[in-house]
């Protein structure tokens, strides 16, 4: 994406790039495929070093990003993390990150965010219903009972929920949305087979499970959940432009090195012009995830209709680009060893992981009124 880099994020993209490639490039995040966890504790902890959890956190409890521009600074790691289909709780970990910094009491952002900006505390987010739906925390109901709340229902597709310490879930209470910080060993945590390999989902559910009331967000939550959502979106499209990138990369490069009837496929007019397409397609996705990012982290007035709008376009041109670059391949490209398929995985993935475009176009509907 073109944000624009200050020196300062040109030099820490630069060593992002340096880490990935030096501790999990692509070809190794294959042995983690079938890791129940998914990634290595101690390469957490050595991402935790370079600030990838730091960056939504106050100075005060061990954060802050480079450019002071924490959205930003975030996005393009998201990115980076999309051009090596990095496995990992990134996403969720700074959303949850952010919102305990703006929403959580004193106490939690005393005894949680330190931990997270170390990489030594793993949180996720746990705002969707069974099918995946925004749901503002129906799918499960929590009774305040003195001094604990009693919560029962489900979480649907929770990244990472195996392997984390506190989850981040969106109930309902007397009809009203609330949100806990609740330790996971409340819940019984039932893995799920996800599409993209390097991915670990779950469904997590509540058999009236009691935990302190303390661990209830403590200010208003159809606001925070929508700031989440919104900084979520933000790093997935950011995330799904690294993806695409990378592969229409390769697919240019295929198309000149592969070689029919004596000449490189990619001379051939009809895929000069699918490429052509592709890639006009994939440079209004890079403006769109630069203009969701910014939005978000300016906290502009149309932060909720510029995600939006991001993120429905996004997901749909990233299906197309990525059968685009499929069919460019040819039957290399169906074959396991091509790591193509890492990245369609991917982005088909991203594509649905917080709403279908359908669902972000009747998003957009409700920001209008419609």
């Amino acid at each position: 994406m073109d944000l624009e880099l200050t020196d300062d994020q040109q030099l820490y993209l630069e060593t992002t790039v340096r880490f990935i490639e030096s501790e999990l490039p692509v070809a190794r995040t294959r042995a983690l495929h079938d890791d129940p966890r998914g990634y290595d504790e101690k390469w957490l902890r050595k991402t935790a070093e370079l600030g990838w959890f730091a960056m939504l956190v106050p100075e005060e409890h061990g954060g802050g990003s480079v450019s002071g521009h924490g959205i930003l600074d975030a996005a393009i790691v998201a990115e980076a993390l999309g051009r090596y289909v990095q496995p990992g709780p990134f996403i969720p970990m700074n959303v949850v990150a952010a919102a305990i910094a703006e929403h959580g009491t004193s106490e939690q952002q005393a005894s949680i965010l330190p931990g997270i900006v170390a990489g030594e505390v793993v949180v996720t987010w746990a705002p969707l219903d069974v099918d995946g739906q925004w749901d503002l925390g129906r799918g499960l109901v929590a009774e305040v009972d003195g001094d604990e709340v009693v919560l029962t229902g489900v979480r649907g597709f929770v990244q990472d929920a195996q392997s984390a310490d506190h989850l981040l879930v969106t109930a309902s209470c007397d009809g009203e949305p609330l949100q806990l910080l609740v330790p996971a060993g409340a819940a019984h945590i039932t893995p799920l087979t996800c599409l993209d390999l390097t991915r670990r989902m779950a469904e997590v559910t509540f058999d009236h499970a009691r935990v302190p009331s303390a661990t209830r967000l403590a200010s208003d939550v159809r606001d925070a959940l929508e700031r989440q959502e919104q900084v979520a979106v933000a790093l997935c499209c950011a995330e799904t432009i690294g993806a695409l990138d990378t592969m229409f990369s390769m697919t240019v490069a295929y198309s000149k090195d592969r070689v029919a009837f004596g000449r490189p496929i990619g001379s051939f007019q009809s895929l000069k012009h699918v490429m052509a397409d592709v890639s006009y397609y994939l440079e209004c996705c890079k403006a769109a995830a630069v203009e969701a990012a910014r939005a978000v982290d300016s906290r502009s007035s149309d932060a909720a209709e510029v995600t939006t709008m991001a993120a429905s376009y996004i997901a749909e041109h990233a299906t197309e680009i990525a059968q685009q670059s499929l069919q460019v391949h040819g039957g290399i490209g169906y074959t396991w060893e091509h790591d193509l398929h890492l990245y369609m995985r991917r982005t088909r993935t991203n594509s649905t992981l917080y709403g279908e475009p359908a669902l972000h176009r009747e998003r957009l509907c409700e920001v209008h009124g419609l």
